[in-house]
């Protein structure tokens, strides 16, 4: 049950979004371009991160790029 306290978590590491243009999902209206988010968990395929609904969301990793 790891997800219920996620938003509370350390911050793993900092991504830098590059495209909101999602071929099946709107994502348009939670992510941003250009603007940083925390991840909170990552898994192979997913993000989680506090998106611009100030919630947890798992976004595609096609998304992001890393932040060094």
């Amino acid at each position: 049950m790891i997800h219920l306290n996620w938003e509370n978590r350390k911050t793993m590491k900092q991504l830098k979004c590059v495209h909101a243009d999602a071929k099946k999902f709107v994502v348009n209206n939670k992510l941003t371009p250009g603007k940083i988010y925390d991840v909170k968990n990552e898994t192979n395929e997913f993000y989680f991160i506090i998106d611009n609904s100030k919630r947890i969301g798992g976004f595609r990793k096609e998304y992001f790029d890393e932040i060094n």
